[in-house]
């Protein structure tokens, strides 16, 4: 079921500035945290009351429109993440000691996620013992979180449990949460250890999950600034319609 005018926020966390998205239901109020992998006295403070630095990023409705009582309040329903590397779920324990929830993650990245505090801490990060996902992404299914519905693409080759998750919005462009597997103008690194990482197969996952989708729908990649699917089926130096074979390297982020 497709959502209503629904609330994206983004965060940039962390020291890799990793992109964690918070979305609501501004009709339930219901809410998922996807890669809530650091700064989690950040997410919560501005989630819960409002307070802090707040998102970079926004697609509204504004403080305004919550404060007047016209939304109703924010409970989240669910964690959710696109990959196991540590900056995108190594402070997932923090987030849970919060609220009580259950937290998702395709069980190809179960073993990376037993690595997020030794990974964390070969980068020179504090990183808590690593959570472990309490249910499993199903690949190609649509999962229900709260009132807020996710088609599950399942699209290995930066890790093997990557995942985009694909959020369908009334009457507006749908949204794409794709992790590392994409972003604008690159694509995820498949040089880093114990990840499975493969090039070949993230361009057979882009090409075969990713490019059939509406050229409209908003890419919001793990780093750096959104895209769109078509931009990036154009013109994608690495995966795009228009690449030049054998030319590729690991990609720009991480």
């Amino acid at each position: 079921m497709a959502v209503s005018r629904p609330l994206i926020e983004n965060y940039f966390v962390g020291a890799l500035q990793m992109r964690c998205s918070v979305v609501t239901d501004t009709v339930s109020g219901d809410t998922i945290i996807i890669d809530g992998g650091a700064e989690p006295e950040r997410l919560i403070a501005w989630i819960e009351n409002w307070q802090g630095r707040g998102p970079d990023w926004s697609t509204g409705p504004s403080f305004a429109d919550y404060s007047n009582g016209d939304l109703p309040k924010r409970k989240v329903v669910a964690l959710v993440n696109t990959h196991a590397h540590f900056d995108h779920s190594g402070h997932i324990p923090d987030l849970l000691k919060n609220y009580n929830v259950k937290w998702y993650l395709h069980e190809d990245d179960y073993f990376l996620q037993t690595l997020a505090q030794r990974s964390g801490q070969r980068w020179g990060f504090d990183v808590p013992p690593p959570a472990i996902a309490d249910e499993k992404l199903i690949a190609g299914s649509v999962m229900s979180f709260g009132t807020i519905d996710l088609e599950i693409l399942h699209t290995p080759g930066h890790t093997l449990g990557g995942c985009c998750l694909r959020l369908f919005v009334d009457e507006e462009s749908d949204h794409l949460f794709v992790g590392d597997t994409l972003f604008a103008g690159s694509v995820g690194r498949t040089d880093l250890p114990d990840t499975g990482g493969d090039f070949d197969l993230l361009s057979k996952s882009i090409h075969d999950k990713l490019w059939p989708l509406d050229d409209e729908i908003i890419v919001h990649p793990g780093h750096g600034p959104l895209t769109t699917i078509g931009e990036e089926k154009m013109n994608n130096p690495f995966v795009g319609l228009s690449a030049k074979k054998d030319v590729f390297s690991r990609g720009k982020y991480l």
